[in-house]
């Protein structure tokens, strides 16, 4: 075989490999990346990540990006506060691999009625109560607006890595736990850096930052 013939066969063997190994299940390369550090904000202040627009896009759209429909339920948390959360475990956007949790905008008195119409409520040890919504409630939850992104990475993030990728944060806040949150609040992120396991990155619009600002500054004392 002719020299220059091996040669070319092998660089495209070595690239074919680079892909595999660097987007794993050899999924192709996405048109439009879903990358969690590619975030922006319109002249209306909604930021978008992950192709979802955060405060207009529905449940709907984010099955359709995400390829899978989620598992969804209502909660009941100690203080008496309702949500709606969808869970999609295992999503590989861009090659990364990645939980994603949806909080879904409903008004309380939806919240009411699902949650008097729920088809079993079981306890969770943090004393919040999980309920299985009825069925027709929960084929109503597509048309939803996505109101909060929870991210969490598949693998463990180091602190370069973070500031390569989203810059130096605005202001950092850290729990006695030793979780320290780098905050973003030009466009609506917290990421809860944890030394001993994965980061947890929390988006929301930005004018509505405050929500997730509060119960840290609870946490830590200021």
């Amino acid at each position: 075989m002719d020299r220059k013939i091996v040669v070319s066969v092998l660089a495209l063997t070595l690239i074919a490999l680079a892909l595999a190994i660097s987007l794993p299940g050899g999924r192709k390369v996405d048109d439009e990346p879903r990358l969690p550090w590619l975030v922006s904000v319109n002249a209306d202040g909604y930021s978008s990540v992950f192709g979802l627009t955060l405060g207009a896009s529905r449940l709907a759209d984010a099955r359709a990006v995400f390829e899978e429909q989620g598992v969804s339920n209502l909660f009941l948390s100690a203080d008496d506060e309702l949500s709606v959360e969808t869970y999609f475990q295992s999503l590989y956007l861009s090659g990364i691999r990645a939980d994603m949790v949806l909080t879904l905008e409903l008004e309380r008195p939806t919240l009411q009625r699902y949650f008097d119409r729920g088809a079993r409520i079981s306890k969770l040890e943090s004393g919040a109560k999980k309920v299985n919504l009825a069925g027709e409630d929960e084929a109503a939850l597509a048309d939803a607006r996505i109101g909060h992104i929870t991210y969490i990475p598949g693998t463990d993030l180091s602190e370069e890595l973070i500031l390569s990728r989203f810059g130096e944060p605005a202001r950092r806040l850290a729990e006695s736990s030793g979780i320290v949150h780098w905050l973003y609040p030009d466009i609506g992120l917290d990421i809860a850096v944890n030394p001993d396991g994965k980061e947890v990155l929390q988006y929301v619009q930005p004018g509505r930052f405050g929500e997730l600002l509060k119960p840290l500054q609870s946490g830590t004392g200021e």
